[in-house]
């Protein structure tokens, strides 16, 4: 019976090492979803999102604005280097013939 005691604690501060790195784990990871708006789930696996202020729903909508000025401004750059890519790929006499017809029509406007 005594062996079985002494065979818990030698044991016990491994268990309880254990235990604490666990909980301390879950708690930081708990800490990193609420710090990065992540959900949070609840018991039963559904997720609870936690409550947003103000500023943080005003900081949602300037992302979203600057977001659609990227997108905007990406489409406007892929155009671009389409025109780019048509002009590079195209055969030069083409294309030295569509600068004379672009110069040309700027002459009878002068």
């Amino acid at each position: 019976m005594i062996e079985s005691f002494k065979f818990v604690g030698t044991i016990l501060p491994y268990v309880a090492m254990i235990v604490a790195v666990s909980v301390a784990g879950w708690a930081f990871n708990t800490w990193l979803r609420i710090k990065n708006g992540y959900p949070l789930d609840g018991k039963w696996g559904q997720a609870l999102h936690p409550s947003t202020d103000k500023d943080a729903m005003e900081r949602i909508k300037l992302l979203s604005s600057e977001n659609a000025q990227l997108r905007a401004e990406l489409g406007s750059i892929k155009d671009r280097l389409e025109t780019v890519e048509r002009v590079i790929t195209d055969q030069p006499s083409r294309l030295a013939r569509e600068i004379d017809l672009l110069g040309h029509g700027n002459e009878g406007r002068a």
